[in-house]
């Protein structure tokens, strides 16, 4: 049983145990020692299996900062062993039975799936190990002799399963010096409710008409499918992800708070982007930084010529694609983001010129949110072919009585409700809300605190309520 942030026994018995431990027991080191015991239950919870094999990962970046941090001989030998550790690890479980499949698929062949199962997070908690030796490799003073701040930074629960990707250096002095005051603690539990409510109202609501769409429909129809349907399933599956992760991200930055951490942001307004570039600077921040920082900028960014950056950013863009997950979907989405990015980087797609007028600021959001809409259908789909018939038949597809019959029964008014309020929250009117509410509380801080206070209290009782009647709860990310 995986112990989701959106979960029963999550809410109700893990957190605030955690919680009201970690304000009873006295002393940094103790606190410490419970978060870090902490995570490892949490991750016992969803596959008590791997472990061993987590803790390993950790040792191996722990001993590999201890070497790169007092040697000063062999020390990119020491690196390469721990690049090739790390990522044959996440290849071993992650990539083997895709690469059987296409051996097969090349060869001929017949070999048998090993039917391993991935390792919930091992792409986060791999990332997350890596940049740490290659930071103490960079700069051997940045690392740490104990191996329960690394373990604490590597297995801290809130962000452990699927991000954001911490840096140590960014975490590091919170690690050994930190304060939970009211204040704090108060605005991290308003956080972590707002993400909640995107999960449970918004992300579960949306998600399952897309579930619906994709699982249901795609391969039901007989003859011309209905474009009404399709381009409802890929509106509905691009808000769901961006709720799903964007909800967590935000229960995770919240839960951070309410220990004394500060987590940095993972979403800015993605779908407010003006260009592929744009979104890529406000999606998944963590990531996007993780590759500029460890692969694009080492490769030599954009500092060796035209041909140059677009190699470099191909690749990135293609390890992007791979590290989501073993289908080629997942390459085919990155690519195309990759030559999307390139083609606007050499002037190609205009994106830049478009920005000088509102008619052109408009244009640039219309091409941006098709394009990542479409490519977002090709993310979800089970296959390439399933992907090509979908948008295919978005394009060409007709009306018909089943879809007809269909559409009813899934845009019901709650989920009318529930799509306008997340098309418009998405799009960037709940950043002006906010805005609007801090000029406000600077002018009645009292009154604009206690109504802030209400209504989180009333999302807390709404998502409740819904998880309370069960249903479909998934989390997008868990399988990254």
């Amino acid at each position: 049983m995986d112990l989701v942030f959106s979960s029963a026994i999550f809410l109700f018995v893990f957190l605030p145990c955690v919680f009201l431990l970690y304000r009873l027991i006295p002393g940094l080191r103790a606190k410490n020692i419970l978060l870090a015991l902490a995570s490892i239950v949490f991750y016992a919870f969803g596959q008590l299996q791997y472990v061993p094999l987590f803790l390993l990962s950790v040792l191996i970046n722990y001993v590999s900062g201890l070497i790169l941090s007092s040697a000063r001989a062999h020390r990119k030998t020491v690196l390469a062993l721990s690049v090739v550790l790390n990522l044959g690890i996440l290849c071993v479980f992650k990539y083997t039975d895709f690469i059987l499949q296409n051996l097969n698929l090349v060869f001929r062949a017949d070999i048998a799936p090993t039917g391993i199962v991935l390792p919930i997070g091992i792409s986060f908690f791999t990332f997350q190990g890596l940049s740490y030796t290659i930071d103490v490799y960079r700069d051997p003073q940045s690392g740490t002799k104990s191996f329960l701040k690394l373990l604490l930074y590597i297995s801290f629960f809130p962000q452990l399963i699927a991000g954001p990707i911490v840096k140590y250096h960014d975490i590091s002095e919170q690690i050994d010096s930190r304060r939970c005051t009211p204040e704090e603690t108060a605005a991290g539990v308003r956080r972590f409710i707002t993400g909640l409510a995107k999960k449970i109202l918004i992300s579960n609501a949306v998600g399952y008409i897309a579930d619906a769409v994709f699982n249901d429909y795609l391969h039901s129809f007989t003859g011309s499918a209905d474009w009404r349907l399709l381009w409802l399933g890929g509106i509905c599956y691009t808000l769901q992800i961006y709720y799903d992760f964007s909800g967590y991200s935000d229960m995770a930055i919240g839960m951070g708070h309410m220990f004394g951490f500060t987590i940095l942001e993972n979403f800015k307004h993605p779908y407010a982007a003006a260009s592929i570039r744009d979104f890529w600077r406000r999606w998944h921040v963590s990531l996007s930084s993780w590759f500029r920082e460890y692969l694009y900028i080492p490769l030599g960014g954009n500092r060796k010529g035209r041909f140059r950056t677009i190699l470099n950013r191909m690749i990135v863009f293609f390890c992007t694609g791979i590290w989501h997950g073993a289908n080629w979907t997942f390459v085919v989405w990155g690519l195309c983001h990759g030559l999307l990015s390139s083609m606007e980087g050499a002037g190609i797609i205009p994106a830049e010129k478009l920005q000088r007028s509102k008619a052109g600021r408009l244009l640039g959001r219309l091409y941006t949110l098709l394009a990542v809409m479409l490519l977002f259908v090709v993310f979800r789909a089970d296959s390439l072919s399933d992907a090509a018939l979908f948008i295919g038949s978005m394009f060409t597809g007709g009306i018909t009585a089943e879809g007809t019959l269909l559409l009813r029964e899934l845009l019901n008014p709650a989920a009318v409700t529930v799509l306008i309020v997340s098309v418009l929250a998405a799009g960037g009117v709940s950043a002006r809300i906010c805005r609007v509410g801090e000029r406000l509380q600077s002018r009645c801080p009292v009154l604009m605190l206690s109504a802030n206070n209400l209504l989180h209290l009333g999302l807390l009782v709404l998502s409740v309520f819904s998880l309370s009647r069960g249903g479909f709860n998934p989390f997008i990310y868990f399988q990254f």
